[in-house]
């Protein structure tokens, strides 16, 4: 058999809104790969325009969630080897060589990798506390996984043996302070409501206690104290996420959704 008839396509899967500042360092990352797709919840930017002009298949579609829209983009992917990244990431050059070799070797033995993330967050790279090394199942084949969990946390459900790449992907998640506490406040919402839909209730304990756990575990526990005031900074604001995310809860429960 050929090398050519033995190595798989790979497909890679992008789920965006309103990206155009990010979306082109993404798609160049993706460059080695046989096909992008692209699914847009109606950007009013110019991310579709950017992302043909790249060479992907830029899909438009309703936002249905973060796991509904993922798991259409695999789908609508002309390859069974899959390649999922958001907007705000990229494939580092290791991980790109990485995967690479998988796929020459027409992805031996697995039905999925894991990849560290590498996130930056004002300014500096992020090496402690939860978000590193953060693995992510993002490189797998779509006839053993899906996407699953709970909205805004998706991720990958897979049959089967899954290995570890070493190569980082690299995320920019936050334009600036104000784009986090933005977030923080629309991922939380959704959070509360998925929780509250799913008959799940809260108390004054939840409240007060598990922002308390998730700080110590996050800056003692997990040492985001060695990544300085940014360190801190993170610690506070995921104690912050817990808390707002079951007062929110709270206020649901006793408003009656």
């Amino acid at each position: 058999m050929s090398d050519s008839a033995a190595r798989p396509g790979l497909s890679a899967c992008i789920i965006a809104m309103n990206e155009e500042d990010r979306i082109g360092d993404c798609l160049a990352s993706l460059a080695f790969c046989d096909e992008v797709v692209v699914v847009d919840s109606h950007s009013s930017d110019r991310t579709r325009e950017l992302a043909a002009g790249a060479g992907a298949k830029v899909i438009e579609r309703d936002w249905p969630g973060h796991v509904a829209q993922k798991e259409f983009a695999i789908r609508a992917a002309e390859f069974d080897w899959v390649l999922c990244v958001d907007a705000d990431e990229r494939i580092s050059p290791e991980l790109r060589a990485e995967i690479e070799a998988l796929r020459s070797r027409g992805f031996p033995d697995r039905s999925g990798w894991t990849m560290p993330r590498l996130c930056s967050y004002l300014g500096r790279w992020i090496r402690h506390g939860n978000w590193y090394p953060d693995r992510q199942l993002r490189l797998f084949d779509r006839r053993r996984g899906r996407w699953g969990g709970n909205d805004p946390h998706d991720k990958v459900e897979l049959e089967g043996d899954v290995g570890r790449l070493a190569g980082d992907l690299i995320h920019h998640p936050y334009r600036n302070f104000s784009d986090h506490l933005r977030t923080i406040d629309v991922y939380t919402t959704t959070m509360a409501q998925g929780m509250y839909d799913r008959g799940k209730r809260t108390g004054i304990f939840s409240i007060v206690f598990n922002p308390t756990w998730k700080f110590l575990r996050f800056y003692v526990l997990k040492m985001s104290f060695l990544d300085g005031w940014r360190g801190l900074l993170l610690a506070y604001l995921a104690a912050h996420y817990t808390r707002l995310k079951y007062a929110k809860l709270l206020v649901l429960q006793r408003a009656g959704g």
